[in-house]
């Protein structure tokens, strides 16, 4: 039989033989999460409980799809485990497969991963309603879970995880849970962060001192005494493992052997200082006790809107999964104009995209270009995202900043170049001129009411299609000008360094909020004209 060797980093190595009922892992990009954490801690499960149901939570399907489910299969390959053949996705196993039926059977297996010993893993998605509701499950894992709505896992998956005992009642791993994600950036997503204080640190020593015991025992020479210490220390450690939490926090760099310091300096250079140091070494961010926009809440502004119905129809496609357009967004109103908002720099420009529904105002999608990619490149972008979008109409919401300015390498100024753009595309351009754009004062008080909902449309976010303008809009500081409170924009004056990059400056809160003052000062009015419907 063909052996094949597989490298694990010392963390990953600590958590297999720990191997706690509760594994909180906070752990940076490329850390090996999947491949060093998840696969393994689920192949046990599944060999250890054969027949039982676990679970693998996402907060949305498409989250699962796209970013769970690729790197999970691929570990699973790398152990040597193989789709179609050790598992089946999204369908019942055939008879000819010769699999173990599991004790409770699902009623449905559009969303459910079965082994070959009969063992099942239900696929719950937090944005379809219920979806853990009737299910009892033996184990979970939540991925990415920073992004999970503990409410819903406490109503309903918390509860699943539990009660029937089945042929599993000895296994320290019955109703355990995994739960692994970067540093969260938001106090939504920091709630597993408490977990750190449940961990009794002596009860993982413990755990760790038997585990040696054991491996010591069994180099010895095999006697009656060396039989009886090795059960006794067994028993003593399934039971600790039965009972134990285990927290652990780790940068990218435990895996730099694997990744080389270039890729670390690399992402140094790359990402936002903000994401560098929770994405990448793990780091808990300060609050920001005071910003420009400090009636957003993430509870109450930010949402998510898949289209279930079309991932599901892709049938566990990974590649399809993977080529993202609108279709998979359910927030959009494909028959309805979209309205749209640009910022302008030499370096990088931004567009945010949103559509008025009923008191709100749903910003959908943002989209960002830098350096040699410019506004036509910017608006291809946005067209291509939207190119099944059926009326194929803008409402361009522009001030004076759009107006006579350009790159200094045309003589066309950026509301021209975006609408060239646009009609190049197959698409139709409302123009909508704000004039001046307000004084920041003004916009700090607007946005104050708007997000109290008190005047003007709620602004609702659709995180997981603003992560970028998201970040901004939580980080945007201010400061006290001689008219009053102002956005802090003083780091765009600032040359790029690796400590202050683009993204991370108020670039895109900018394109935010001509977006929103547009939609709530020059609202889009469905008109009747000679040529059929229009807006203005």
């Amino acid at each position: 039989m063909d052996t094949k060797k597989v490298y694990y980093t010392d963390p990953q190595i600590e958590f297999r033989y720990t191997a706690a009922h509760t594994s909180v892992i906070v752990a940076g990009r490329r850390f090996g999460k999947t491949h060093g954490l998840a696969a393994p801690w689920l192949l046990r499960n599944v060999q250890h409980m054969p027949r039982s149901s676990g679970a693998i939570v996402g907060a949305t399907f498409q989250q699962l799809l796209t970013r769970t489910l690729p790197g999970t299969l691929q570990a699973l390959e790398d152990l040597g485990y193989k789709r179609n053949i050790h598992y089946f996705i999204g369908r019942k196993p055939p008879e000819s497969a010769g699999f173990r039926k599991p004790v409770r059977e699902p009623v449905s297996f559009d969303h459910v991963m079965s082994w070959y010993n009969g063992s099942v893993d239900y696929l719950i998605s937090q944005d379809v309603p219920g979806s853990s509701n009737s299910l009892t499950l033996q184990y979970f894992m939540g991925d990415e879970s920073k992004y999970l709505n503990f409410d819903k896992l406490k109503d309903e998956t918390f509860p699943a995880n539990g009660g029937f005992k089945g042929d599993w009642a000895d296994c320290p791993w019955l109703n355990s849970m995994l739960f692994m994600s970067d540093m969260p950036t938001t106090k939504k997503g920091s709630w597993f962060l408490n977990y750190a204080d449940k961990m009794d640190e002596e009860v993982i020593d413990a755990i760790h001192w038997l585990v040696n015991e054991i491996w010591r025992l069994k180099q010895m020479p095999e006697t009656t005494y060396t039989i009886k210490k090795l059960n006794e220390h067994r028993r003593s450690l399934a039971q600790l493992r039965s009972v134990a939490v285990y927290y652990r926090e780790w940068s990218s760099i435990e895996n730099i052997e694997l990744l080389g310091q270039k890729y670390i300096a690399q992402m140094k250079r790359d990402l936002p200082p903000l994401v560098f140091q929770t994405s990448i070494l793990c780091v808990r961010p300060g609050k920001l006790k005071d910003g420009f926009y400090p009636a957003l809440s993430e509870k109450i502004h930010y949402y998510s809107a898949f289209d279930n119905s079309y991932l599901q129809n892709l049938d566990y496609n990974l590649s399809k999964a993977a080529d993202q357009d609108c279709r998979q967004d359910a927030d959009v109103d494909m028959d309805k104009p979209i309205c749209v908002a640009f910022d302008y720099n030499a370096n990088i420009n931004w567009l945010v995209a949103g559509q008025p529904s009923g008191m709100k105002l749903r910003v959908i999608k943002s989209f960002y270009v830098k350096y040699q990619r410019k506004l036509r490149e910017l608006v291809d972008d946005f067209c291509h995202y939207y190119r099944l979008h059926h009326s194929r109409e803008v409402v361009y919401y522009f001030d004076n900043t759009a107006l006579g300015s350009n790159y200094a390498v045309s003589d066309e100024d950026f509301a021209t170049v975006i609408c060239n753009q646009f009609e190049k595309n197959g698409w139709r351009v409302s123009r909508a001129h704000i004039g001046n754009p307000l004084k920041h004062h003004e916009k700090y008080l607007m946005f104050d009411q708007a997000f109290k909902g008190q005047k003007y449309l709620l602004p609702m976010i659709n995180q997981p299609n603003n992560e970028a303008l998201t970040l901004g809009l939580q980080h945007a500081g201010v400061k006290v000008g001689s008219h009053g409170f102002q956005k802090d924009k003083s780091g765009e004056k600032n040359a790029e360094t690796e400590e202050d990059l683009l993204e991370h400056r108020t670039d895109g809160t900018d394109g935010f909020d001509t977006l929103c003052i547009g939609c709530f000062l020059y609202p889009m009015v469905t008109v009747i004209t000679p040529g059929g419907m229009g807006y203005f």
